[in-house]
């Protein structure tokens, strides 16, 4: 009999009996993936193969080691460490790491590739040489998808084999949404996952794939799944949350990211669970919590790889959406020295947009004419890549926001609209908006101040199909329906938001608003 018939395991994953988890496997779902390694070596193998599904790889790495540990020969073990050194949908690749973790089984591709015994375990060997091989890092991704299309091609059974080419068509555009690939690596990981609804990669993806306003609610199954599915994994909770807050269902995004973050809450850091938790809390109108928990960040800020960028976004993302202008947080000291274009453009927004809310107009002009250096000072985009607009988008709402307050209403609404044109030329992003100040939001708060209520009925709208259920576009688009004289969407507006403001703190005066204005309705 074959090595890979005698090899073939099913890692199913037992659920937690009443004894402590650290007594228990890891449940992180069920797969099956014949492999000729040693029989001890198996399990290890495929926890790896499962803890990488779900972007654990450092714990993937060393489940692999571990594999490699119990069967130095065993081929797949090392291409399974390789792997978790490249993170196509967070345009990441460790190509050194990965070589050296290859290298560690033969000297040479050749020598390597003989170390397999079958031509399907040649074939993922064959793949990830491609993946690391030479040229850009764009080519190498290129040419790996399509290998690995190959491989699907000739070993069609291989479901393992539909995941990571499905995940390939994510990584093509380096890290930038392309809803065609997605779309297509949809269709590729559904058939796995009705298969297969226990696998946590075929869910996992299909909410990558799905993760926008738009096409959300197609992946909402794999999402109220795939925490089932791992929920050992921490990316797995929080991952069910790309589809939920695209969706607004605020409740979710912070009990998922909540579970993510560990049930320590004094050791919790500045990362991406945390950040999403914050903007869940604004959300749901618990600003007393958002606060308590965006100083704990700060307090812990230096002990993650990018704290201090992280603070700096979760502070702006609590100013603009408390519209606390005078906020203590304000007078943080962050150095942002060494961050992305991107993060120090939002922190220097948001202290221009406080600075101008509490009437010093020339602090404001003074951070609007730094932004403008950091934009001008930007290095040009790597060869394949386009120009990050928010740092654009952002240095053009700031120049409409001094035009407002010099009282040239129609040079801001013009300002403005330029800012929506570059933000809805931008593809499709998950998560909280890179926009801090989402445009259309402003656009329709500036023109309800210059008197065009219906003008800024339609923004908010628009607003809210980018960001659904986002509080203060709600809010304006009660505001503007209001004075429109359009009631009943007003009425649908603050009955919503009042809806995702069920646990808020009593006193925001926008629940206060909405509450009379519904009071008042027939």
């Amino acid at each position: 009999m074959k090595p890979e018939i005698l090899g073939r395991v099913g890692a199913v994953l037992a659920c937690l009996a009443a004894g402590p988890a650290s007594a228990q496997a890891p449940r992180l779902g069920t797969i099956d993936f014949p492999t000729s390694g040693a029989p001890a070596a198996r399990a290890p193998f495929i926890r790896g193969v499962l803890l990488l599904h779900s972007f654990e790889y450092g714990d993937a790495a060393r489940a692999f080691r571990e594999a490699q540990r119990l069967d130095s020969g065993f081929a797949l073990a090392y291409w399974g460490e390789a792997m978790t050194y490249t993170h196509p949908v967070w345009n990441e690749q460790d190509g050194n790491a990965a070589r050296a973790a290859l290298q560690r089984l033969a000297a040479t591709r050749d020598a390597r590739r003989a170390k397999a015994p079958t031509r399907r375990e040649q074939a993922y060997l064959d793949a990830v040489e491609i993946l690391y091989g030479d040229g850009s890092k764009a080519v190498r991704d290129t040419a790996y998808s399509l290998a690995m299309g190959r491989l699907v091609a000739r070993f069609p059974a291989d479901r393992e084999a539909k995941v990571f080419y499905a995940l390939s068509l994510l990584g093509l555009n380096q890290g930038v949404r392309d809803v065609p690939s997605y779309l297509r690596a949809a269709a590729i990981v559904d058939t796995v996952f009705r298969e297969n609804p226990n696998h946590p990669g075929a869910a996992h993806l299909l909410i990558h794939s799905y993760d926008d306003p738009i096409h959300a609610p197609l992946g909402l199954a794999a999402a109220r799944a795939y925490s089932k599915i791992a929920p050992d994994a921490a990316h797995a909770q929080h991952m069910t949350t790309h589809i939920f807050l695209a969706l607004g269902m605020w409740d979710e995004v912070v009990s998922q990211n909540e579970l993510a973050s560990g049930r320590d809450h004094a050791a919790w850091t500045p990362h991406h669970y945390t950040q999403w938790l914050g903007y869940g809390y604004l959300q749901q109108g618990r600003y007393a919590d958002a606060f308590r928990h965006l100083q704990r960040m700060h307090e812990n800020m230096n002990q993650s790889r990018r704290g201090r960028a992280v603070v700096a976004q979760m502070r702006a993302e609590y100013v603009v959406n408390t519209e606390q202008w005078d906020s203590p947080c304000l007078q943080w000291s962050i150095d942002l020295s060494t961050v992305r274009s991107r993060d120090a453009a939002v922190d220097g927004f948001v202290g221009a947009l406080s600075a101008l809310k509490r009437g010093d107009r020339a602090d404001a002009g003074r951070r609007l004419v730094d932004l403008a250096t950091l934009n001008r000072n930007r290095a040009p985009p790597e060869a394949g890549q386009e120009r990050d607009r928010v740092p654009d988008i952002l240095e053009q709402e700031l120049r409409a926001l001094l035009r407002q307050a010099d009282g040239d209403l129609t040079g801001a609404v013009a300002l403005t609209r330029e800012a929506t044109a570059l933000e809805d030329a931008m593809p499709l992003e998950f998560g909280p908006p890179a926009v801090v100040k989402p445009s259309h939001e402003l656009l329709g708060e500036i023109l309800l101040q210059a008197g065009r209520p219906a003008a800024a009925q339609a923004e908010f709208a628009r607003a809210l199909a980018l960001a659904p259920k986002r509080a203060l576009s709600l809010l304006g688009l009660g505001r503007a329906a209001a004075a429109a004289g359009d009631p009943a969407t007003a009425a649908r507006a603050y009955r919503e938001l009042r809806e995702i403001w069920h646990g808020s703190d009593p006193s925001l005066p926008g629940l206060v608003e909405a509450t009379r204005f519904l009071a008042a309705r027939p």
